[in-house]
């Protein structure tokens, strides 16, 4: 007798998930936002830069010296990955159209007699002009012409020094008195794919977690099945919720490890945090983006609104995830406002923990975040009750 409560409770998650699972095969809603746009979003980010950086970004050069030099500089300058020389352009003004129409992202300026100044010991100036209306082509050009600007300059005070008599230690201490040894930390290849995939890809996932679960909650409403949907429930609501959310569950949580293993298996992106916290976190932003989902839907039970939320706060997320903008930087207002995103603490999971190979407990709050977002949805059950019993669909 005792028993019973609780066979009559697994009996209706039972039914309850089974119908689900018939609704996920039968509608393609569900196909397309689970299973079609996260294979297509992550195929595109990962071999959008499959080299890890932007290759061959056009500039041009002005020459007006047109001497030997010139022109080993700007072969140079060619030769570098990140830079194609594409055109070489008469004067100033030429070039800066030739930037402004969007033919190249910089010129290199090489001014009127450059050789012979040198010649003379006096001191030519070369200027370069980029745009950074592309921050990120923007910021590998400055560093190609910068780049060659340093080793022309180098160039000509080595050939000066030996002239005079100076030994090779001689002219690398006065060339760099100081040596800065640089280390560069984490992504040692500078590997903008690891950068853009590992919080996009993620991102978009959430996001159509987001839209799939107040879309399966707005279509009981739509097309008049709540009713049934609680009875199949045994009119409990937390049986109907728990059975609609599992099936979508597993489906999400296969996308997610899928992606997973493709990026740190196959295509062997840095992972020294281990699968152990890697697969937690996949865990995690499932069930937080469901909770917030139907936190959502329950909050508004209009499946148009819900879903316009949803897509807002997703929308958001990217822009207060801290990596185009870190949030330390970020006004105090936003900071506190960026807790209230769930991509923010799988970011800062993934960049300590998985990344940076530090202990859960460096990001034990963001944890917490993301457990809050998976239980948020229980203070608001009995208002999505009575929306599932009393409410009707307006188009």
């Amino acid at each position: 007798m005792t028993n019973k409560p609780v066979v009559s409770f697994v009996k209706a998650l039972w039914y309850t998930m089974l119908r689900e699972c018939g609704i996920i095969q039968r509608d393609a809603m569900y196909a397309v936002c689970l299973f079609l746009f996260p294979l297509l979003v992550t195929v595109f980010f990962t071999t959008l830069m499959d080299e890890g950086q932007p290759a061959d970004i056009p500039v041009g050069v002005v020459d007006l010296d047109n001497s030997a030099t010139s022109r080993n500089i700007i072969r140079r300058l060619d030769a570098f990955q990140n830079s194609h020389v594409v055109g070489k352009y008469s004067s100033v003004n030429q070039a800066r159209k030739a930037m402004q129409r969007g033919e190249i992202y910089g010129f290199l300026l090489l001014p009127e007699a450059m050789s012979a100044d040198l010649v003379a010991g006096r001191q030519p100036k070369v200027s370069f002009y980029y745009t950074m209306t592309s921050l990120t082509a923007g910021s590998l050009v400055y560093k190609d012409l910068k780049t060659i600007a340093t080793l022309g300059s180098a160039a000509v005070g080595q050939t000066t020094l030996r002239a005079k008599g100076a030994t090779d230690k001689q002219v690398m201490t006065f060339l760099q008195p100081i040596v800065v040894s640089l280390h560069q930390i984490s992504n040692p290849y500078t590997n903008y794919n690891v950068y853009l995939s590992t919080m996009l890809v993620p991102g978009v996932i959430m996001l159509f977690i987001f839209l799939v679960t107040a879309y399966s909650l707005g279509t009981e409403i739509k097309y008049g099945h709540s009713k049934q949907w609680l009875e199949k429930a045994g009119d409990n609501i937390v049986v109907a919720v728990t059975g609609k959310m599992i099936p979508q569950a597993l489906v999400s949580l296969v996308v997610v490890y899928g992606y997973m293993v493709y990026v740190y298996a196959f295509l062997h992106f840095p992972c020294p945090g281990g699968w152990g916290i890697l697969l937690l976190s996949g865990l995690l932003i499932v069930l937080a983006a469901e909770g917030f989902g139907l936190f959502v839907f329950a909050l508004m039970p209009s499946m148009r609104m819900s879903m316009s939320v949803c897509s807002l706060w997703a929308v958001l997320s990217f822009s207060m995830v801290g990596t185009a903008y870190p949030v330390t930087s970020m006004d105090p207002a936003l900071q506190s406002l960026s807790w209230l995103f769930p991509l923010r603490h799988y970011f800062v999971i993934y960049q300590t923990s998985i990344f940076n190979d530090y202990p859960l407990s460096d990001v034990f709050w963001h944890v917490i975040a993301l457990v809050a977002f998976a239980m948020l949805p229980i203070i608001m059950l009995p208002k999505l009750h009575n929306a599932m019993k009393n409410y009707e669909y307006i188009p």
